[in-house]
């Protein structure tokens, strides 16, 4: 499950040579005001990072389950993953401490 080094490198190359394309002006940068934005719902973009929570939870665990039956070695990408899913759910709890604190404070105020 550990991803390889050789597509990290690519990937940089590639991050590489837009940004290098950028300055020279080969690429210009979309004027993000010429189209209107489409309007995402608030609960679809819950539901959304929600389900990327849970899918990092569930590599988390896929990877630390291969490194203790010795499928595989990768004990620090186990170890990455295993924090990535643990600030990914306390940043999504943030968030609903949050909303529910906001949903208090609307409820209390008098009408």
């Amino acid at each position: 499950m550990s991803l390889p080094l050789n597509s990290t490198a690519t990937d940089m190359r590639q991050t590489m040579q837009v940004h290098q394309e950028l300055a020279k002006g080969a690429i210009k940068p979309a004027n993000i005001f010429a189209e209107q934005a489409v309007p995402v719902s608030f609960a679809d973009l819950m539901k959304q990072k929600v389900a990327s929570v849970n899918q990092d939870q569930q590599l988390s665990s896929a990877m630390v389950r291969a490194v203790d039956t010795g499928q595989s070695d990768d004990l620090v990408g186990a170890m990455v993953a295993s924090q990535k899913a643990s600030l990914s759910f306390a940043a999504l709890m943030q968030i609903r401490n949050r909303l529910v604190q906001a949903f208090d404070d609307v409820m209390k105020m008098p009408i």
